[in-house]
């Protein structure tokens, strides 16, 4: 049942907030392409929001001992800021919308993104939005990233709300599952996919852009 007590959102940051997923995903085929590995589109869409540390253990069960993760991302890292250097740092539809509304309204907003802290203040500030947030972290600064609780139950505690007063808006199946995990209320917002059964069954809501959210609080 759901709660019309909503005091905060939490926002994941790639594919929520702006439009890189569908830089990391080409990126990721191609740096692991150029490593010898028939690595598909469905290999890095497991990869979003992923911990290192697990997303390191999944590949090397698809792809054997010898796929090496972290220099594979290095690669990949290096594709993404060029790509965004060609095609520039897109704002997701509904953001300003959604954030106005939520400021007029007393709720309070954060980011909680995979993305390192310094790379996350640098995207935001480039798109307009950095100052619009109460809090911005990131799973670098806690023990575990998602698919586990731990960067939601750190923001819940840097901007002073109860997991379950909070919405927490994500577009992938790991952030999903860190934010259900946490006690948060998951609001999907699809991006490169939609959500499946397993997900569906977690979420609070889905909803088309960012904008929609209003009718959830409203």
């Amino acid at each position: 049942m759901r709660s019309n007590i909503i005091k905060a959102v939490i926002f994941d940051m790639d594919g929520v907030l702006i439009d890189t997923e569908k830089h990391y995903n080409a990126a990721w085929c191609e740096a692991a392409r150029m490593a010898g590995f028939d690595f598909k589109r469905e290999h890095a869409l497991m990869l979003r929001s992923c911990d290192a540390r697990l997303a390191a253990e999944r590949m090397k069960d698809i792809f054997g001992a010898s796929f090496d993760y972290f220099a594979i991302r290095e690669i990949r890292r290096r594709l993404v800021a060029e790509r965004l250097e060609k095609y520039g740092l897109e704002k997701k539809p509904g953001i300003d919308e959604i954030l106005a509304f939520l400021h007029q309204k007393g709720i309070k907003t954060a980011v909680a993104t995979a993305t390192p802290i310094e790379l996350t203040l640098q995207h935001l500030e480039k798109i307009g939005v950095r100052d619009q947030f109460d809090k911005i972290v990131s799973a670098k600064q806690v023990e575990h990233g998602k698919p586990a609780p731990d960067v939601y139950l750190y923001a819940c505690e840097q901007i002073g709300e109860e997991p379950l007063d909070c919405i927490a808006v994500e577009d992938s199946p790991n952030g999903i599952q860190s934010a259900y995990a946490a006690g948060c209320k998951p609001v999907m917002v699809p991006d490169l996919t939609q959500p499946d059964e397993e997900i569906q069954s977690l979420l609070y809501a889905v909803v088309d852009s960012l904008a929609d959210i209003k009718g959830l609080i409203d």
